[in-house]
């Protein structure tokens, strides 16, 4: 597990690693557990020591050694430390191991990290959906057990189950509103696996043969005000572009909104194609985003598909300080290509790509490997995204703004303009300069009144578009 682990960071990790440096990052994991045990490199050896006393180490080789050679390596000096320390022992294998990475990992990035075993089910769970039938149980009247939600696209959806219909019994066994949570139970299990529920809808009784499936997660919510149309995305898994796109066509059957609001506050990310795809939704041609980075498979750039469905009508993006990776990459997207005015404070500035590299031990490694690059060539991490207009400096510094834009002039235009121009890597003392402008906060009301106003008065939209 250890020769995976550290194969993947020498190879694809975004900046080069010395073999030995890992080695001795790893092996000072072992200090969290324990302040007395130590680890230190003089004279080209690697010394573990235990209250300052050498109790292993190993003349390092002066060519960089294999991962397989770095493993046994290091799977023999946390060995003598784990021997040496009660501590250490009564932390446990997998907290040594955890201890191991993060230490690593403080080295290199942010992001980087360790993922357990139950901490990897929970992730998957979150980028791709839970296994189940798409539904979630409640209690409904006279103590019967209803169909609260039915998920878009799960497995009781596609069989045309509602909200509202009352289930009887799972497989031939009676369900209870006294135990519902074992109800709810029953309904889980591996994929592709058969329950047959019976549901009562009005005077008819229903039988549903149904097989458990991978439901996506509802991530995009609707909402139509005066002709505007809010759209909300809460992160980006598996479907979220596909949800986006039902909402918007469901939205054009009553008449095109004169307006749209993509809301992105407090959206952490997700999967980075799902992101890509929402961007595409929005734009005619053209790049969307890309990636760089040291591994030659890292490097990648999305091209928008063509055909805008909402047929370039005024579209204003809400960011706030929570919104990060690939929902800042949406965001800068977006306003590069002058398809969308952002409004909010300035963002998380998140912008580094994980590969999941899964472990023998059904754990999994999240590898920092790419960098994202807005359309016109800036990177997001550190930076993140500077709004058109900002909300974050008070209501009196909003409406300062919207005065400005009534009298043709863009309050944002040289903090965007600098951001745009600044190239990877980029210092942290010029990032936190560059930022300054607009803080990032949490989004708040004045963020949708300004989305409001701007789409209610073209002529403040066409004047924050402005580069």
């Amino acid at each position: 597990m250890l020769a995976e682990a550290f194969g993947a960071v020498i190879e694809r990790h975004l900046t080069p690693v010395a073999p030995n440096d890992l080695l001795l990052w790893s092996l000072r994991g072992l200090t969290a557990l324990d302040e007395g045990i130590t680890a230190d490199i003089s004279e080209g050896r690697l010394t573990l020591r235990s209250a300052g006393a050498p109790i292993a180490g190993q003349v390092l080789p002066r060519g960089p050694p294999a991962p397989p050679a770095l493993a046994r390596s290091l799977a023999a000096l946390l060995g003598a430390g784990w021997t040496a320390s009660a501590a250490i022992r009564e932390a446990g294998f997998e907290r040594v191991l955890q201890s191991s990475f993060e230490e690593l990992f403080n080295h290199l990035d942010p992001y980087s990290r360790y993922v357990t075993a139950e901490e990897a089910v929970a992730a998957r769970e979150r980028r791709i959906g839970q296994r189940g039938l798409g539904l979630r149980l409640a209690i409904g009247p006279r103590r019967s057990v209803v169909l609260a939600t039915v998920a878009p696209g799960g497995p009781a959806a596609l069989s045309r189950l509602r909200p509202g219909d009352r289930l009887l019994d799972i497989d031939g066994v009676p369900v209870s509103a006294d135990d519902l949570p074992d109800a709810a139970a029953r309904l889980e299990g591996p994929t592709g696996g058969a329950v047959t529920l019976t549901l009562a809808r009005g005077g008819q009784r229903l039988r549903v043969s149904l097989l458990r499936a991978p439901v996506p997660p509802e991530t995009v919510t609707a909402e139509r005000i005066d002709g505007i149309l809010y759209l909300r995305l809460s992160a980006f898994s598996q479907g979220s572009a596909s949800q986006l796109v039902g909402q918007i066509t469901d939205a054009g059957i009553a008449g095109a909104p004169r307006g749209y609001v993509l809301d992105l506050r407090g959206n952490r990310g997700g999967l980075l194609p799902q992101a890509a795809a929402v961007a595409d939704v929005f734009l005619q041609s053209g790049e969307i985003m890309r990636t760089e980075g040291r591994h030659p498979e890292s490097g990648r750039s999305w091209i928008a598909s063509g055909g805008d469905l909402t047929h370039g009508r005024p579209l204003v993006v809400l960011v706030d300080g929570r919104t990060a990776s690939s929902a800042e990459a949406v965001a800068a997207t977006l306003g590069d290509r002058g398809r969308a005015v952002l409004v909010g404070s300035g963002t998380t500035g998140k912008g580094l790509v994980q590969i999941v590299i899964p472990l023998p031990n059904a754990a999994e490694l999240l590898v920092s490997w790419s960098r994202l690059v807005a359309p016109q060539g800036w990177p997001i991490q550190s930076l993140g995204v500077m709004p058109n207009l900002c909300t974050s400096l008070g209501e009196e510094a909003t409406a300062a703004a919207l005065l400005m834009l009534s009298e043709g002039e863009t309050p944002m235009a040289v903090p965007v303009a600098r951001v745009r121009a600044a190239r990877a890597p980029v210092d942290p003392d010029d990032a936190q300069r560059l930022r300054g402008p607009c803080p990032p906060a949490e989004g708040r009301e004045a963020d949708l009144s300004v989305a409001r106003a701007l789409i209610e008065r073209p002529e403040l939209y066409r004047t924050a578009l402005q580069p």
